[in-house]
């Protein structure tokens, strides 16, 4: 099989993609990569703390690569520190790198253009999903997911901390879209069948930065 790098976020999109990956014996996923906000010590964007997607990585059983940056991090930063994770991998003989993307089409030509200068391959397992399908298969599968973060701008504070099911997809307004495709809100999944054991965890304060309210995870251990 080829070995296959893993840009997880923690968050429900990742963890479909990851489901479609070990469906098929195509890929070896060798590392989960994930970056962490060095001040705050927390998932970028999603907002959860690093022991969480530490452990969301034991209960996977997926050795995970953690790539540290800044705050107010540059795009040239971040690309530097990005090329640095992912040439040691190209040398480790890791041919490919998933993400979690479903129709952001900037963002994933922005993906390969990067990838192409390593000469590795972008591989996006649930690309072109119906999003509204894909949130219901997320569900029915029996994932389970805690909205971590909300853009204040788009979405009351109320569906911040709740669980992603039924009720909290039949309540966002018409115009967001239902797997939070556009950034509207962002998840941490703690259960579900790609996981050897639940994570678990408690809900802390709200934080509200810039635009965006965090719901803080507390871990509890896995269950």
């Amino acid at each position: 099989m080829k070995k296959l790098l893993f840009c997880w976020s923690g968050g429900k999109d990742s963890a479909m993609a990851l489901y479609e990956i070990k469906k098929n014996n195509e890929y070896e996923v060798v590392s989960l990569l994930t970056t962490i906000t060095q001040d705050y010590d927390r998932i970028s964007m999603h907002g959860v703390r690093r022991l969480l997607v530490e452990q969301q990585a034991q209960s996977l059983g997926i050795p995970l690569h953690k790539v540290f940056i800044p705050r107010s991090c540059s795009n040239e930063e971040y690309g530097s520190k990005m090329r640095e994770a992912l040439t040691r991998f190209k040398q480790d003989g890791v041919e490919a790198v998933a993400f979690g993307d479903i129709f952001l089409e900037e963002v994933r030509k922005y993906r390969e253009d990067n990838l192409a200068q390593l000469n590795m391959k972008g591989v996006f397992p649930i690309w072109g999903r119906n999003t509204a399908e894909l949130v219901r298969s997320f569900i029915s599968l029996g994932f389970k997911a805690v909205v971590s973060c909300i853009n204040t701008k788009v979405l009351d504070k109320k569906f911040l901390g709740r669980q992603l099911d039924k009720d909290f997809i039949s309540e966002l307004p018409p115009d967001i879209d239902p797997s939070g495709e556009n950034g509207e809100f962002h998840t941490f999944v703690y259960d579900g069948p790609i996981f050897k054991q639940r994570i678990g965890y408690k809900r802390g304060k709200l934080v509200l930065r810039d635009s965006f309210y965090f719901c803080d995870l507390i871990p509890t251990g896995l269950m």
